[in-house]
């Protein structure tokens, strides 16, 4: 297993930039059930290994 960077140690700046867009997105007024599959997909799609996991995979 590879060890996870601190993103907030490494780039300061895109650490901030990124908090920054999630609390606009917060206050979007977009139903948070549509911001978490957003979430999903992205994590799919850069290749997270925890979104391809059904509940089965835990036990």
């Amino acid at each position: 297993m590879t060890q996870r960077m601190e993103i907030g140690t490494i780039l300061p700046d895109a650490y901030k930039a990124m908090a920054g867009l999630e609390k606009v997105i917060g206050k979007s007024g977009l139903p948070k059930p549509l911001l978490e599959l957003v979430r999903l997909r992205a994590s799919q799609i850069n290749g997270c290994v925890i979104t391809h996991m059904t509940p089965e995979s835990f036990k």
